[in-house]
């Protein structure tokens, strides 16, 4: 443990003179290097509080505090335009410390002012600065809060951060003297007052966040911290405060012919953070404790998954078939995109898909994280004694899942098991189909120009596309995970498989269209897909599209031209 918490606190000061302090460094210089000598320690501890506590819990409750568009930058924006405006206003500025006074009695009792509005300014730019982290940052918020273990990386991850930053804000303040003695003080102090006002309005404008972008992309390589970060030594010590982390690595590909065969694991974690359910008796939750005695399968799945689908015909055929002989099946939907916490969408996928066996909501991922999953689908199984035995982390390995799970039956009790369940209207996928990719900024793939964070026009294909790629056309408003729509909105890409679809969502309000070509042609019905109807797709929900479905492997250029309105999320193949 110890040495985690120095490589937190080593990293943390790493941080704090990486890339991706830029943003945030203009406007801390500045506010340092006005008011009183308490000021820079005023806004460092500011600063690192905000920061500390949002990487030990906090993101939790506010959904995450990353360079988005959410209420904790809006107050970025706001202390930073007024304490901007009060540099350049000093009659002004003298009427915005005076309420904050009585705060300096918290600060250190030496001569000087500005501790209370340091603390206020540095608690703003915290809200900024904090998706400046790595996988130390990232296992902190993924335990439980309540951990000491959690508690401590963090707090040592954030002094290390805050001894780096008192520093530099004492050296920018240094040099900024040496100009006020020249005989420059009140230009010293507007200058700093517009860059705050400047990097208010960059928030506000989301320019840090294309700050970030642009260094990430061409700068892959820049994280001082990144060494450290991806040690061994670091690596080892994150999963050993993350207790569960290896119930997803035991890959089931034996098939078990007996209980005997299976590795006997941890006790299974709890379902944590989840919200409605679904299939149960009055919408009752359930819990693992009270289910001793049952076999029990745990499915973490998203209704837009296509990898997820495909899993449940055999999820609901071994319910059918075996909950008789004592198999409960549990699905935990965990989203992956923003609308699919909407529990009348889930609702809606559970009809559309036919599921009657328990669903939970883990609209935070809190029960995800906790059974140390990676990607869905990943199904678990747990003996009658509550211990997990059989963990799959992907798709396809149905035979040895219904093999171990035939053989906890038996040592559970369970006779006369009779032949293996026969699933019906299974999608067996493509072999060789092209790599799914997002629209979105965070994790898109294989785009031939952008995508570019914000609105713009693009100007589409130039020739021949290659093989997996894709182009924009017309006009798009992108976020990280969302490509919305504008006028002439179109993809065109060059794809490879069987079946191609895409996460759509319509407009705030009415309905969306979204024209299909295949190779430049309106697709005739044995090639079009089941959403796929006279050449559109219509969006009336939040949901997967199907947009081709072949006989066979096919290699086709499609065009899909887009309502005004419409969003699109990501695509998938098989």
């Amino acid at each position: 443990m110890l040495v985690l918490m120095l490589f937190a606190v080593v990293v943390g000061a790493g941080t704090a003179v990486s890339p991706c302090v830029l943003p945030v460094l203009p406007a801390m210089l500045s506010a340092s290097g006005a008011g009183g000598a308490r000021r820079p320690l005023g806004i460092v501890i500011g600063l690192t509080t905000t920061f500390a506590i949002t990487i030990i819990g906090i993101a939790k409750v506010v959904d995450g505090v990353g360079l988005g568009s959410d209420p904790l930058r809006d107050v970025a924006i706001v202390v930073l335009l007024v304490f901007g405006i009060a540099l350049i206003v000093p009659q002004l500025g003298q009427l915005v410390e005076r309420p904050l006074a009585a705060l300096s009695r918290l600060g250190p009792r030496t001569r000087g002012d500005g501790f209370a509005s340091g603390l206020l300014v540095g608690g703003a730019l915290g809200f900024v600065y904090t998706p400046c982290a790595g996988p130390i940052l990232a296992a902190v918020i993924s335990v439980s809060a309540a951990s000491g273990s959690a508690v401590l990386v963090g707090l040592a991850y954030a002094f290390g951060t805050g001894l780096m930053l008192l520093a530099l804000a004492l050296g920018g303040r240094r040099i900024l003297d040496r100009l006020r003695r020249a005989g420059r003080g009140l230009m010293v102090q507007r200058s700093l007052g517009v860059v705050m006002i400047a990097t208010a309005l960059a928030i506000a404008t989301m320019l840090d966040v294309k700050l970030d972008e642009l260094i990430a992309e061409h700068i892959p390589n820049v994280n001082i911290t990144a060494a450290i970060d991806n040690s061994g030594a670091v690596a080892s010590r994150l999963n050993s405060i993350h207790p569960h982390k290896s119930l997803v690595k035991s890959h089931g590909s034996a098939t078990a012919s007996s209980a005997a065969d299976l590795p006997v694991g941890p006790v299974a974690p709890p379902f944590v953070g989840t919200e409605d359910w679904f299939n149960t008796a009055g919408g009752r939750p359930l819990t693992l404790a009270g289910l001793r005695g049952h076999v029990v399968l745990v499915d973490f799945w998203t209704y837009t998954c296509i990898n997820c689908i495909r899993t449940l015909p055999y999820l609901e055929a071994w319910y059918r078939k075996y909950r008789s002989d004592g198999l409960v099946v549990i699905g935990v939907e965990s989203p992956e995109f923003p609308f699919e916490r909407d529990a009348g969408n889930l609702k809606a996928a559970i009809a559309q898909f036919g599921i009657h066996y328990p669903i939970v909501q883990d609209n935070n991922l809190d029960t995800f994280n906790e059974w140390g999953n990676e990607g869905w689908p990943s199904d678990f199984l747990i003996d009658a004694r509550g211990r997990v035995r059989y963990a799959d982390p992907y798709e396809g390995y149905y035979p040895q899942t219904e093999a171990a799970t035939r053989a906890l039956l038996v040592a559970a009790g369970a006779k006369g098991l009779g032949a293996d369940a026969r699933p019906t209207h299974v999608i067996t996928p493509s072999l060789e189909a092209s790599p799914e990719t997002y629209l979105g900024t965070a994790r898109a793939a294989g785009w031939a120009s952008g995508p570019f964070s914000g609105t713009h026009t693009y100007a589409g294909p130039t020739g021949v596309i290659a093989l997996s790629e894709f182009a924009y056309g017309g006009t798009w408003t992108i976020a990280s995970q969302q490509a919305l729509a504008g006028s002439n909105a179109t993809i065109t890409a060059n794809v490879q498989g069987k079946h191609v679809y895409i996460v759509l969502s319509p407009p705030a309000h009415g309905v969306g269209h979204v024209g299909v070509l295949i190779n430049g042609q309106v697709p005739t019905a044995a090639d079009a897909g089941s959403d796929v109807h006279g050449g559109y797709i219509t969006v009336t929900g939040q949901r997967l599209y199907n947009i081709v479905s072949e006989p066979r492997d096919e290699d086709e250029t499609i065009t899909l031209s887009f309502s005004p309105g419409t969003s699109g999320y990501s695509f998938t193949f098989g």
